[in-house]
């Protein structure tokens, strides 16, 4: 167990000398270099949420805007389907004052 905490030590103590000893640049350019980037990246994230968030508004106004529209054709609808029930019912009501008529003569 010793043996493999000594070769993992070993392992990395190596691989950190060989990045210093490989690095193509200071240490206070690369520092400055990934700075720079993580700064790219935050500002890439930045803008690709702005853009997001723009197009989910343009989304939601567009769909408020076909909702209205489909209410206003439901409610059309609604209104062409009340005037038919409507009119049925007052076809119901005439034959049934009719009936009623007749039923007033005979008695």
């Amino acid at each position: 167990m010793i043996h493999k905490g000594i070769l993992v030590l070993g392992g990395v103590a190596l691989g950190a000398a060989l990045g210093v000893l490989l690095a193509p640049d200071k240490g206070s350019n690369t520092r400055e270099h990934l700075k720079k980037e993580g700064k790219d990246i935050k500002d890439q994230i930045t803008q690709d949420f702005s853009e997001v968030k723009d197009d989910l508004s343009k989304a939601a106004a567009s769909g408020k805007e076909k909702l209205k529209e489909e209410l206003k054709d439901m409610a059309s609808k609604t209104s062409y389907q009340t005037e038919k029930a409507i009119t049925f019912i007052e076809k119901q009501l005439a034959i049934l004052k009719e009936k009623n008529k007749t039923l007033q003569k005979t008695s």
